[in-house]
């Protein structure tokens, strides 16, 4: 029988712990096996193949004004221009453009052959009764290719313009679709294991009695799996006891992924890190200088002694019980290994740049995540502005509840100034 780690004093930083994840995210980094979805389904899905162009991209010279389609040196001189007809979106090209000629056109219609630039329309004056004259109002001049896209300017048929292993937004189904893509293929999502523990969680639906808690981690991180690209599949509750964590973890081995909440740190009912020993766990690291999550558990099943285990190398994390802990660690490392299965391109937590509206303290040896909510349109083309949420600490689900990010707070840092520029991770 394995023993359970023993804790070091000297646990990671941050960005240690952050590289280990990263390092194992690439070992355990696979292509899953793929499947086919109508293109209206796959999005947040990962891309398994690449989407080809079918055609140029424009397949025309395409207009990107309301206005003129014209010779731009004529045009420039100022002179006027006979309209020899108009088009509109949706018409076939038209053309050939005679000499000292414009072309009506409309926003997204093809350029007449011969054109090499369009007059926008409040560049113009009219003149004259049909078929009309324009001419371009000085001191306005045009240069060949103005307001239009050459054919092909964006892609050419046959051009990879979506590669494997995207996480398919809006803006990718889009250009699925001008492709003619109505079915993609994509990779299977992982399957991860959701395992709370604690003898004092009930079900959600379920009276607490005297000591007891509603069962918050295990809807709260499926919903963060599955944002993430997963497929969550959340197990029973174990209670405090060797066999029923044996037989938890049991079930388990058979995910990809393993996230464990509560239990994890050093008292005389947290249970788990024997429990996984038991189960032939290697240990990356037990604890991380981070706030909250410090009792963070890191590793994978180097060996399963048990039948339903998919295959040796399994990850997981043991996550702190409280929720905004569980929820900082999964974001902060979690998302890493989880996009790695996914097949997906590696990709750090979501942190960006905001402008932080009231002074913070630090802690000397600990990075310090803090709910904070970030307002993003400041106005006046500042950073976006952030500010922390008052809190009782990690287990306070309504001030989490009114967070949108974790203001980062780097370790050795005394305190963060007001108008400071800060990282946050956006929730």
């Amino acid at each position: 029988m394995s023993a359970a780690p023993v804790r070091s004093a000297s646990l990671p930083s941050y960005d240690e712990a952050s590289s280990i994840v990263a390092e194992r995210a690439v070992e355990v980094g696979r292509r899953p096996a793929a499947e086919r979805v109508d293109l209206g389904e796959a999005v947040g899905r990962v891309l398994a193949e690449p989407v080809r162009a079918d055609r140029d991209q424009p397949p025309f010279p395409r207009s990107t004004r309301d206005g003129f389609a014209c010779r731009a040196a004529e045009a420039s001189q100022h002179k006027s221009l006979i309209v020899a007809g108009s088009i509109h979106a949706g018409q076939p090209p038209a053309g050939p453009l005679p000499e000292k000629a414009a072309w009506e056109i409309m926003t997204g219609a093809p350029v007449p052959a011969g054109a090499d630039a369009v007059a926008m329309l409040e560049h113009v004056e009219r003149a004259g009764k049909v078929p009309g004259k324009i001419r371009l109002l000085p001191p306005h001049v045009l240069e060949p290719g103005e307001n239009l896209v050459p054919q092909g300017a964006e892609a050419r048929a046959g051009d990879e313009v979506l590669p494997t292993g995207i996480r398919i937004g809006a803006q990718h189904i889009a250009l699925a679709a001008a492709c003619g893509c109505a079915v993609v293929r994509v990779f299977q999502r992982p399957r991860v294991a959701i395992l709370t523990t604690g003898d004092e969680l009930v079900p959600v639906g379920a009276e607490p009695g005297p000591g007891q808690i509603r069962n918050s981690n295990g809807g709260m991180l499926a919903a963060l799996v599955a944002q993430a690209g997963g497929q969550p599949w959340i197990l029973p509750t174990a209670a405090d006891t060797d066999r029923d964590l044996d037989e938890a973890l049991g079930q388990a081995v058979a995910a990809d992924m393993l996230l464990i909440t509560g239990g994890v740190s050093a008292g005389k009912f947290d249970l788990v890190e024997p429990a996984l020993a038991r189960m032939g766990a290697r240990f990356h690291f037990t604890g991380v200088r981070i706030q909250p999550g410090k009792p963070l558990v890191f590793g994978h099943f180097a060996e399963s002694k048990h039948p339903g285990a998919q295959k040796r190398g399994t990850p997981f994390l043991g996550l702190p019980g409280n929720p905004i802990s569980s929820a900082a660690t999964f974001l902060l490392f979690g998302t890493q290994v989880l996009a790695s299965l996914a097949g997906s391109r590696p990709s750090g937590p979501p942190f960006v740049l905001a402008r932080l509206a009231k002074e913070v303290k630090g802690k000397p040896n600990l990075t310090r995540f803090v709910p904070s909510y970030c307002k993003f349109n400041p106005g006046g083309g500042d950073l976006p502005e952030v500010r922390t949420v008052p809190s009782q600490g990690s287990g306070d689900l309504v001030s989490f509840a009114r967070s949108n990010c974790f203001l980062v707070v780097p370790e050795g840092t005394d305190r963060l100034k007001a108008g400071a520029t800060v990282r946050i991770l956006l929730v």
